[in-house]
């Protein structure tokens, strides 16, 4: 049995108290994609998020889009490893879901620190041989690509495509470039970044601060917006696939979008591919 055909060990636990009276925001994601796994402490901060900033909900989706298009993209270059960090609650259009419809032997790896989410996850993918779900802080990257879940799943010698989606600008870590880099350096030539990062493209002052009011009753307090510049600079070291680093909704539409409807992503994304060495 080659190393690539070996099975994947048990998820790793998942214990961790869960705070039904605490917002979270996977949860919060969960409600505005319309799943269920979410408690009433989180859909009254998610409608309260809503009525500062209405754009929340067509955001989310945008959002869920581009991953989707991203992994198949990714999939479709040969990737058949992917390690979804911040991976939230799983629903409709699962990263396993999309790539494994384009290679059924892909193996995914969901890394998330929300006790609800990855307990969720170990339901959902009760049957799934070449898919797992880790708790754990995506601030350590040491001890996420330790995760037996994660190590003893993929193979970092071949490419590995990292998702990062959604996930630097809620993180409150000082140093995201190097946080990236961590990651990046356990990877092999071919592997890829899939990254998208809020950004202020059509959103006032008013509602992004009134949305990091929201997020500070939630148990993950901080919302960094950042501008093109400083989520460019995350992708050192990759090569940037076309159309670069441009709004989330602009990224390889599956049909044209209009300048006003590609702001409304309010944040930028892109992917990017660790070039072979020298």
């Amino acid at each position: 049995m080659s190393e690539h055909d070996r099975e994947p060990v048990e998820p790793d636990s998942d214990s961790g108290e869960i705070d039904e009276n605490t917002p979270n925001i996977a949860r919060m994601y969960d409600y505005f994609l319309g799943g269920s796994t979410n408690f009433a402490a989180d859909r009254q901060a998610a409608d309260r998020l809503l009525r500062v900033f209405p754009g929340n909900l067509e955001w989310t989706h945008i959002n869920r889009a581009f991953l989707g298009r991203a992994v198949r993209l990714c999939a479709e270059a040969g990737i058949d490893q992917f390690l979804d960090l911040g991976s939230g609650i799983p629903t409709k259009g699962n990263v396993h879901e999309i790539a494994q419809q384009v290679n059924p032997r892909a193996r995914v790896a969901y890394v998330d620190i929300e006790p609800i989410a990855v307990r969720h996850a170990h339901q959902l993918l009760a049957d799934h041989r070449l898919v797992t779900a880790t708790r754990a802080d995506v601030r350590d990257p040491a001890a996420v690509l330790a995760a037996p879940g994660v190590s003893e799943l993929l193979d970092f010698r071949r490419p590995v495509a990292v998702l990062a989606v959604a996930i630097l600008d809620i993180l409150d870590t000082p140093d995201p470039v190097g946080l990236v880099a961590a990651y990046r350096d356990a990877c092999s030539p071919g592997s890829a970044l899939v990254l998208s990062h809020s950004a202020v493209l059509d959103i006032t002052t008013e509602e992004v601060e009134g949305a990091q009011e929201v997020f500070e009753t939630t148990t993950t307090p901080t919302l960094t917006t950042r501008s093109h510049a400083e989520i460019l600079e995350m992708f050192d070291g990759y090569e940037l696939l076309e159309p670069g680093l441009v709004p989330s909704a602009a990224w390889r539409p599956e049909e044209p979008v209009s300048e006003d409807y590609a702001a409304r992503s309010n944040a930028y994304a892109a992917v990017g591919m660790l070039p072979a060495d020298d």
